[in-house]
């Protein structure tokens, strides 16, 4: 059977990335470090079950939102938790549960009832989420229930 694991390219800081997300995902393992020549070259570790692997290769390529790590979430803490860890030294928010973390990797923090909403059989209600959604950064579960119910918010 084939396995895709996502391939990271970092200039220097795969094993310090790695690490990083070790400490934000409860569920992580570090598999390897391979150095050479006293050098980390690659890691690999996993995230949530997720097997990533990761190297260091230069400054030649950097991320772009054109790829993203999707973090399906339960509760409002856990997507509280893990957007604050993720953006801590350095990470920038964006748009629609969108952030960057320090070294440039596009993350989504979502949680898992928005697919739901947004493709509700009623439209009113999956535009309504929409355009909640549209207007936040950090995604707030409970707003985006309400503006699905037709209530408000505040």
């Amino acid at each position: 059977m084939a396995t895709i694991t996502p391939f990271l390219w970092f200039d220097t800081q795969a094993e310090e990335a790695m690490q990083f997300y070790a400490s934000v995902f409860k569920n992580s393992k570090i598999i390897s470090v391979n150095r050479a020549q006293g050098r980390v070259m690659s890691v690999t570790f996993e995230l949530e079950g997720q097997r990533l692997m990761a190297l260091n290769a230069g400054p030649q390529f950097t991320f772009t939102e054109a790829i993203s790590m999707f973090v399906g979430c339960e509760t409002q803490q856990e997507i509280d938790q893990i957007w604050e860890r993720l953006i801590a030294g350095g990470g920038t928010p964006s748009r629609c549960g969108w952030l960057k973390d320090k070294f440039g990797l596009s993350w989504q923090i979502v949680p898992n009832s928005l697919g739901q909403m947004l493709s509700a059989p009623d439209p009113a209600r999956a535009t309504r989420t929409l355009n909640a959604m549209l207007g936040m950064e950090k995604l707030d579960l409970n707003r985006l229930r309400a503006a699905y119910d037709g209530e408000s918010s505040e």
